[in-house]
């Protein structure tokens, strides 16, 4: 399906112009640790869907079955390099409580069980909602054509030739019929993926599971302690060792970015979960495969909120603001995807921080579940 990038505005929110304000503040921030392009720091937004409230998730019951119990502890929270974003400084001080947490990504098997305990429809199985998407857009922002307002979701498409790296719209496509059953649209399936991440996966999608689980989304403190692997000041949840040296760590691009993935580490786009070796807690992806979904929200001042202290179990902040997209509530996702390359988007170090508005899935986002008891 060729992108409609011009019919609406929400397509234009894929980062076009987020982009371009994007690279204004790297061009400002050029000699303060940030050289790498990184427009996937604002992850392409879905249509806002309306809220369905009424809906009641039963709450499950807890279960540790697969699941790895974190013991608390105090860590320095935030980048230590100079490779970091400015939203990933200063660093600080964080004590967290124990908790267990999912050692995989929630799997298609996973959720397929949810869905026929349940009934449950996701966003991207719901056509966008006009009055909801009136609240994220400029005034006087023209309705779109009926034929586009579809159950939809933003799937990768790889182009045939060099693209500019400043426009996501090149790689990624509005896809009718694409969701968590079609990760790549209505011509694709699940069959024999039982063991593979679920995509397509909104934070509302999320949170409705973890509830049915009895289990909820960690926090971006969990997220990054437990990514860290009980190692202190390493850039990735296996050391410091450079992405691609030694033995395949993690499911990431390989070659250019988005032309061309040599699968060096033996996978296209997403892999079972488990097919690389876990960090020092036993979890497996915490770096690649697919972004996750964390609890908090998003404020790119927010650890300044927090220097020269010991915050315990910080929750994030109460609000979120994104100045590149002040009108869209966004919450934090972590950990990188398979798309994630070191010249274009390094998010799979431990630090790295990207945000995302509620009601995007896309075949690169997932998420995992934790427990505090």
């Amino acid at each position: 399906m060729k992108y409609q990038f011009k019919t609406y505005f929400f397509i234009a929110t894929l980062l076009v112009g987020s982009c371009k304000n994007h690279q204004q503040e790297q061009a400002a921030n050029a000699g303060k640790k940030d050289s790498m392009l990184s427009c996937e720091k604002n992850l392409p937004q879905r249509f806002a869907v309306k809220k369905t409230d009424s809906i009641t998730i039963a709450e499950g019951k807890i279960s540790h079955e697969g699941m790895v119990w974190i013991a608390g502890g105090t860590f320095a929270m935030g980048a230590s390099d100079d490779e970091g974003r400015p939203d990933e400084y200063p660093q600080h001080q964080v004590k967290l409580d124990g908790f267990w947490m999912d050692a995989n990504e929630v799997t298609n098997a996973d959720f397929k069980q949810f869905v026929k305990a349940t009934g449950y429809i996701t966003t991207a199985e719901k056509a966008p909602d006009w009055e909801e998407m009136k609240k994220q857009l400029p005034p006087g922002t023209p309705k779109p054509d009926e034929s586009q307002l579809v159950a939809a979701s933003l799937v990768f498409t790889q182009p045939d030739h060099p693209v500019p790296l400043t426009d996501v719209s090149q790689w990624w496509s509005w896809v009718k019929g694409a969701n968590w059953k079609h990760p790549e649209g209505p011509n694709s399936n699940i069959n024999g993926k039982d063991h593979y991440p679920v995509v397509h996966i909104s934070w509302d999608d999320a949170v409705a599971y973890c509830k049915w689980a009895g289990k909820r989304l960690p926090t971006e403190a969990e997220w990054e302690y437990a990514a860290r692997g009980g190692l202190a000041n390493a850039k990735y949840p296996w050391g410091n060792e450079a992405i691609e040296s030694g033995k395949p760590k993690a499911n990431t691009w390989q070659g250019v970015f988005p032309v061309k993935n040599t699968d060096w580490d033996h996978f296209d786009r997403l892999a079972p979960v488990r097919s690389f070796a876990p960090n020092g807690y036993g979890l497996y992806d915490m770096a690649g495969n697919v972004w996750e979904w964390t609890a908090d929200w998003y404020r790119p001042d927010y650890y300044q909120s927090m220097k020269n202290t010991v915050t315990a179990n910080p929750t994030g902040p109460s609000s979120s603001y994104d100045p590149m997209e002040p009108t869209v509530p966004k919450k934090v996702v972590r950990g990188g995807s398979f798309m994630c390359n070191a010249s274009y988007c390094k998010g799979y170090r431990v630090t790295s921080r990207m945000k995302t508005s509620t009601d995007t899935g896309l075949e690169h986002t997932g998420f995992r579940c934790v427990a505090s008891k």
